[in-house]
């Protein structure tokens, strides 16, 4: 009688599993997968070259000191170009420079923000940006909005080094809900994805927060994914009416 009863819960338990065959809710469908992972279409894209005037703004508490931004010639030397770049004649001759000048020292903050956010299309997995740190403890950030406009940052790293050097900042994934962190797609649309960068925000050393700081931005990248932008059908309406 025991065997019985056994064997039965393990046929009942055994078509229980077997008959889910509803993916859950935001998880990729079996055409966008490839060997059980979903597929990718990595490409590197650049999010600013810092070449236009007026366009990065920098500003810090009135309490604690003052900024000024603007363009200065120059740029890192070892910098690699970014593939299909070459034959399109895109200026990349310019750096933007933003100056401090510290009136007491304590905790603040320094913005160096765009005009306005910058869309990058496709699921962005980095974004780097090369700087120089004038090898001060200072920390830098991301600021970014997500596909739904909320505002976050993430940490890219500290300024204590010399010379250029590239900072990059990894782009939590998302989660399978698509509600909650850093969301960039909603799988109900596959016409619009990815974040928008904001620009940065330098958390000062109180040690180190006197005189005068000078830093310095070039060539701010993203690498994203395009395979649903690459797939998107051309005969897909827009829902924008």
């Amino acid at each position: 009688m025991k065997r019985i009863i056994l064997t039965s819960l393990t046929i009942f338990c055994a078509a229980v599993l077997f008959g889910q065959e509803t993916p859950e809710v935001g998880t990729p469908g079996a055409a966008d997968m490839e060997d059980g992972l979903p597929r990718q279409s990595l490409s590197e894209v650049s999010i600013d070259k810092f070449e236009m005037e007026g366009f990065w703004h920098s500003n810090i508490s009135s309490d604690t000191g003052f900024s000024v931004s603007r363009l200065f010639d120059g740029g890192p030397q070892n910098k690699p170009a970014i593939e299909g770049e070459a034959d399109m004649n895109i200026s990349d001759s310019k750096v933007l420079g933003t100056r401090v000048d510290f009136l007491r020292r304590g905790y603040t903050s320094l913005y160096v923000t765009a005009d306005r956010p910058i869309p990058v299309e496709g699921i962005v997995k980095t974004v780097s940006v090369w700087v120089v740190g004038r090898n001060y403890n200072h920390r830098l950030n991301l600021l970014i909005q997500d596909f739904y406009g909320r505002n976050f940052e993430v940490y890219m790293g500290r300024l204590n080094f010399q010379g250029w050097k590239k900072l990059t900042a990894p782009i939590p994934p998302q989660q399978e809900v698509g509600m909650n962190g850093i969301v960039q797609q909603n799988y109900h649309y596959s016409n619009i994805s990815g974040l928008k960068v904001i620009g940065f925000r330098i958390d000062c050393d109180p040690m180190e927060a006197y005189g005068a700081y000078y830093v310095y931005f070039d060539d701010l990248r993203a690498m994203t994914d395009l395979f649903t932008e690459n797939m998107r059908e051309a005969d897909d309406p827009i829902d924008d009416w």
